[in-house]
């Protein structure tokens, strides 16, 4: 049997999955909303992933916000944060790039690369204002699918300045500019050029930028942001046609290199998942405990400050 390895990327928007083989090509992958629910997100997700009849699965690993929950109940054998998983999936394919731009569904990153290993990163977790649901919010406000976003903005000859810093500053600019008559091409480039601006100047700041660099995420898909980035840092920018998925794979590649001795079953679509929370009254801490069970086995509890429940 041939072995193949799963990564799942579990965020706050978006949850990814990919199934590669042994060579690090993708077998097949899957991208799909979260909706809140990290758990039932993965499920979906993998119930989608098919593995071949001649493939076993050897290894799975877990990235993204959700990654240590979702690792527990997948038994995953690795478990990374985000920039290693990007650093790996990116450096595999790419491993002349200097720069990862990142901009996800709620937060957005840099990674700087420097003789082939991560010399310094940024992440933008607090506000979600020039990420991907903040596009899709404007997208919506203007009667326009987002996907549509990066081609009406190539429309544009000039694009209309708009306030991104905040989500509610951009929103009101943007009603303005509409009301008083801006061309929507003009408004839609204005806040792809918005997009670009926030992120180079809260994200990036203090960081050297060089190339090559290569801009991931699901706002990679925006030509329109992808030509900003390349008039304001005077670079090319490389897109990867699997760039969203990037993280999981990365993940999936790093499970291979810590394979164990186990073949895993993909099959969890009907198993019973359940977290459970409750307060430890044992002292004055009074912590804040989360019960974590597969079927009616209780795999761990977290939270507990002083190690008591400690696995």
């Amino acid at each position: 049997m041939k072995k193949c390895y799963l990564g799942v990327d579990i965020g706050s928007i978006s949850t990814k999955a990919v199934l590669l083989d042994s060579k690090y090509q993708v077998i097949d992958s899957c991208y799909i909303e979260t909706e809140g629910n990290p758990i039932e997100a993965v499920k979906k997700a993998i119930s989608l992933i098919k593995v071949p009849k001649e493939y076993e699965v050897r290894g799975i690993g877990t990235t993204g916000s959700a990654r240590k929950l979702i690792g527990l109940l997948l038994d995953a054998n690795v478990v990374k944060n985000e920039i290693t998983a990007h650093a790996i999936g990116t450096l595999t394919y790419h491993p002349k790039v200097k720069t990862i731009l990142e901009i996800g569904g709620q937060d957005s990153k840099v990674i700087l690369i420097r003789n082939g290993m991560i010399s310094d990163y940024a992440m933008n977790t607090l506000c979600a204002a020039g990420t991907g649901a903040f596009l899709s919010s404007q997208a919506k406000r203007l009667g326009i699918d987002v996907k549509e976003f990066g081609r009406i903005a190539l429309k544009s000859k000039n694009p209309t300045t708009i306030a991104a810093r905040c989500t509610v500053f951009a929103e009101s600019d943007l009603v303005h500019k509409a009301q008083v008559g801006y061309p929507k091409e003009d408004i839609i480039a204005g806040l792809c050029k918005s997009v670009v601006l926030n992120y180079l100047n809260n994200v990036c700041k203090g960081k050297k930028i060089e190339g090559p660099i290569i801009f991931q995420g699901g706002v990679s898909k925006n030509v329109g942001v992808v030509k900003f980035f390349e008039e304001e840092l005077k670079e090319p920018i490389l897109i990867d046609p699997n760039g969203h998925l990037m993280g999981a794979i990365g993940v999936a590649i790093l499970s291979s290199k810590t394979e164990v001795d186990k073949i895993y079953d993909l099959n969890i679509k009907e198993t019973s998942f359940k977290t459970i929370g409750s307060e430890c009254k044992d002292c004055s801490n009074r912590c804040e405990l989360l019960k974590i069970y597969k079927e009616k086995e209780l795999l761990d509890i977290w939270g507990s400050k002083c190690g008591k429940y400690q696995k």
